[in-house]
């Protein structure tokens, strides 16, 4: 196996010519400024390239700029990210940019102690912000650059493992050329994005084929080593769409402390064992919001994927039987006409709801 110092002499002048000439063409690396980087950070962690592009440029004709930011109040950041999913990084956003109008004069901090004391931040933004946006001398490490790091070293500790992720942060430092930290991290990445793949790797074209111990070994499908995952939950929810008499329709405002917190939905919640799903419905707009309702038709069932479980949705129509609704287990509630219902931010599950009570209109 290479010494570092001969890998990282590869990386200086194999891998950094490679991206200069390979680099995919992507907005945020137009006109770089640190909020553009942040922004883009935070859209890109659990998301790919293709998909991150329109809401990217979506967000940034709503908010232009950290001030236009800070001035939004919190559901419009939160409709501007609408569709993207993990909502709380949109949440820690909106918290940062006030923080950074507090505390550091509306001026992004350069001080990489201080980007990372901003809510939502870790490890990775701060190292991807500092050097892309300050040229810090800073290394990466996300599940690209473990990938790559761990076929060109053979490593075969299990990238799941909080350990791990020490051993490729400390390889990745050791590699990382000074003064070059923005396009040594970019062109990693770029390596583990387009060459270096999960499945089928384009070895051929890898401008570190030569540096690369599982190629070498012909053992590039053993890495990186993670251990297999447990089957994923699957979870059955019912909501009800309660129209008044005025047709218009009930909505709930998730709480900051839940998942999708901030967000509007459809209210209702989780079945329970040993109820259908007409009586979970029942049961949960009266601990949601003190209402007893009478169903009415099924509107549709959506289908949904989170992160680590899965989730089938039953969605009915439905009138208020007796009392007024009064936010108990959410944050808010609405009555808003159907047409309006896209004004505010909803989950994508939800969003599937809104399409199916346009087509019944």
């Amino acid at each position: 196996m290479k010494s570092l110092a001969l890998l990282k002499d590869a990386m200086l002048h194999q891998l950094l010519p490679w991206f200069d000439a390979n680099q995919r063409a992507m907005p945020w690396r137009k006109r770089r400024t640190p909020y553009r980087v942040w922004i883009s950070e935070l859209m890109l962690q659990q998301t790919r390239v293709a998909q991150a592009i329109p809401y990217y440029h979506r967000f940034m004709r709503r908010f232009p700029s950290l001030k236009k930011l800070a001035e939004a109040p919190q559901s419009e950041v939160l409709k501007a990210w609408e569709g993207l999913g993990y909502y709380s990084r949109a949440r820690n956003l909106h918290k940062a940019a006030l923080l950074i109008r507090e505390r550091h004069n509306g001026r992004f901090p350069k001080d990489p102690q201080e980007i990372a004391k901003l809510p939502g931040v870790g490890p990775y933004t701060t190292a991807a912000i500092g050097s892309l946006a300050f040229n810090h001398d800073l290394a990466v490490v996300d599940g690209n650059v473990m990938r790559v790091l761990a076929r060109l070293r053979a490593i075969k500790d299990d990238i799941a493992q909080p350990a791990t992720k020490k051993i490729f942060q400390e390889l990745a430092d050791q590699l990382l050329i000074e003064g070059e930290a923005g396009r040594f991290n970019e062109a990693v990445m770029e390596l583990g994005a387009t060459i270096c793949l999960p499945q089928n790797p384009s070895c051929d074209a890898c401008p570190l084929s030569s540096d690369c111990q599982a190629r070498l070994t012909d053992k590039v499908d053993a890495y990186p080593v993670k251990r297999k995952k447990g089957p994923v939950p699957h979870i059955v929810v019912g909501a009800a769409v309660v129209q008044n008499r005025r047709g218009e329709v009930l909505v709930a405002q998730r709480r900051e402390d839940q998942m999708l917190g901030g967000l509007w939905e459809f209210p209702g919640g989780k079945i329970e064992k040993n109820e259908t799903i007409e009586q979970g419905v029942v049961r949960e707009l009266q601990e949601e919001l003190g209402v007893s309702i009478t169903l009415g038709k099924k509107i549709v069932a959506v289908n949904h994927a989170y992160t680590h479980f899965t989730m089938k949705m039953h969605t009915f129509w439905a009138v208020i039987k007796s009392g007024e609704p009064v936010a108990i287990e959410c944050q808010s509630f609405r009555w808003m006409e159907p047409d309006r219902l896209r004004d505010l931010p909803f989950s994508k599950a939800d969003l599937k709801v809104i399409d199916a009570i346009e087509a019944n209109l």
